[in-house]
């Protein structure tokens, strides 16, 4: 889907997604000092404002303009600093260095795009800085619910290891089982700390 198709979508409804952090992200960021974090396709912001409100200073960058204003609305009067611009995840280059958190919750790509995109949020993480991955995990679509049925943008642990371990530690690397209502969706969680 491209931006005016996902515009449409967050038109759609007053909220497209639920307004509290998705729950690997409080799992794996629980421990972290605060910090400068940058959220790529951050889709209505509910990452970064509950990153924002935990005392971090986020870039929050998504290519649908009506995604971003929501964001901007939400953290308009918050405690918390979030920026949010409107990039294309796929061809916008982050300062290099400049994060101790680089987050990709639910990004869904071609597995080249993708790559791509892993690289340049690994150079955006500052040495001893995190980077975490969520996503829907291939294994979701026979062993799960929910999310795409299009295995070519669904994530998968070796392919993040891959595109990650040349320049950061993982620490964690799991297909983790999420609860929704009385069934169970397969997500790929991955954090590393970069060297």
């Amino acid at each position: 889907m491209d931006a005016d198709a996902w515009d449409e979508r967050y038109r759609s409804t007053e909220r497209l997604w639920p307004a509290g952090p998705n729950m690997w992200v409080v799992r794996e960021t629980a421990g972290l000092e605060p910090g400068r974090a940058l959220d790529l396709a951050a889709g209505e912001g509910r990452n970064a404002l509950w990153l924002a409100d935990r005392g971090w200073r986020v870039d929050a960058v998504d290519f649908s303009p009506v995604a971003v204003s929501r964001i901007a609305d939400a953290a308009a009067g918050r405690a918390g600093t979030v920026t949010a611009t409107v990039a294309d995840v796929t061809r916008y280059a982050p300062e290099p260095g400049a994060y101790d958190l680089v987050l990709l919750s639910y990004l869904q790509l071609p597995q080249q795009e993708m790559a791509l995109v892993l690289e340049r949020a690994a150079r955006a993480a500052r040495p001893g800085g995190t980077l975490l991955l969520v996503g829907h995990d291939l294994a979701n679509l026979e062993h799960g619910t929910g999310g795409p049925r299009d295995p070519g943008v669904l994530s998968r642990v070796e392919r993040v290891r891959a595109a990650w371990e040349p320049t950061a530690d993982l620490v964690v690397a799991e297909v983790a089982r999420r609860p929704v209502d009385a069934a169970v969706a397969l997500d790929t969680v991955v954090r590393a700390v970069r060297r």
